[in-house]
């Protein structure tokens, strides 16, 4: 199955980055329009690709096809609270909003702030899609994603828990101002009930967009902690019934030539012989293939660089 949205994941620090935009640079040049989405912090994708990118696609500068955009986390909480406050004005009253507010500021300063306001913007982004073949993202560390992944299932049974509490509220409302009158059916026009209901939709359009048309595949390094991060990456996105379709195993030691010797030599050696241990246990121990075993450059990933990394992927640009 051909899936428009391509996820890599993984712990921080794997090279998720470098991945996602060597399997965007492929699609591009297999002449699919393409769209890499950077999640990361620290703005990885410009450095890559050495040109800055900002909160809209933009086309890469020198690769043709290809676009990349960068969404800032942070930003996204804020635009995400302003959002909130300006529906609140005009829904509530001055006494209740001043509470609510203080209730919302609390909240947005909680962990779960930021992948409910990441989130948002991933729909944005599958919703507005359709001028790419393919739209690549390079994905927060492990954690987050997962919890964002978990979001559309657990707040679509939220939302119809709140709308039903909502349309009790409207009723009960309705009786006592009325008395035994026609009830004048508040809720077929309330503004809340609208939003919550509108934001059920979207939470179902995305659980369906990330079953049915998404591939996820997991960036790992040749250590031990890694190993495990992944395993536990693996099984949790089973349960959210979003299967891993491959593994890419990052920065594996390059072996020395057989001339070399000394102390330098012996090390790379040793250490070659023992991420070799972990390739296998990852190709025994998990179910899902490894399609890519990448080696550490010297040089930074950019540039002609980026493409002998795509050369390394075995992910078809069809899948």
């Amino acid at each position: 199955m051909t899936a428009t949205f391509t996820f890599f994941g993984g712990k921080g620090g794997v090279g998720k980055t470098t991945v996602s935009s060597a399997y965007a640079l492929e699609c591009a040049e297999s002449g699919l329009e393409t769209l890499v989405v950077s999640t990361d912090p620290a703005h990885s994708t410009a450095d890559v690709f050495d040109q800055e990118f900002g909160d809209e696609p933009r086309p890469v500068e020198g690769y043709d096809g290809l676009s990349a955009l960068e969404i800032d986390p942070e930003q996204e909480v804020q635009d995400h609270l302003l959002d909130l406050r300006k529906q609140l004005n005009a829904q509530l009253s001055a006494t209740m909003v001043n509470e609510v507010e203080l209730q919302l500021e609390m909240a947005h300063q909680t962990p779960g702030a930021y992948e409910a306001a990441l989130f948002d913007r991933f729909v944005d982004v599958m919703q507005r899609a359709d001028d790419y073949d393919r739209v690549v993202f390079d994905t927060s560390p492990t954690g987050s994603t997962l919890r964002l992944l978990a979001l559309p299932d657990l707040l679509e049974r939220w939302i119809d828990r709140l709308a039903d509490k909502r349309e009790r509220s409207i009723d009960l409302y309705e009786k006592a101002a009325i008395g035994n009158q026609e009830p004048r059916r508040v809720m077929e026009g309330d503004p809340i009930l609208a939003r919550l209901q509108g934001r059920k939709e979207r939470f179902a359009f995305a659980g369906e967009t990330l079953r049915e048309n998404a591939a996820f595949y997991l960036v790992l390094n040749p250590d031990e902690l890694s190993v495990r991060e992944t395993a536990r990456s693996i099984e949790s996105l089973e349960e959210a019934d979003l299967p891993v379709r491959g593994l890419v195993v990052n920065r594996l030691t390059p072996e020395p030539e057989s001339h070399e010797d000394g102390r330098g030599a012996t090390y790379l050696r040793e250490r070659v012989a023992t991420e070799r241990d972990r390739l296998e246990r990852i190709e025994r121990e998990f179910d899902a293939p490894t399609v890519g075993t990448i080696e550490t450059r010297v040089e930074e990933v950019k540039g002609e660089f980026l493409a002998d990394v795509a050369d390394d992927l075995e992910i078809a640009v069809g899948e």
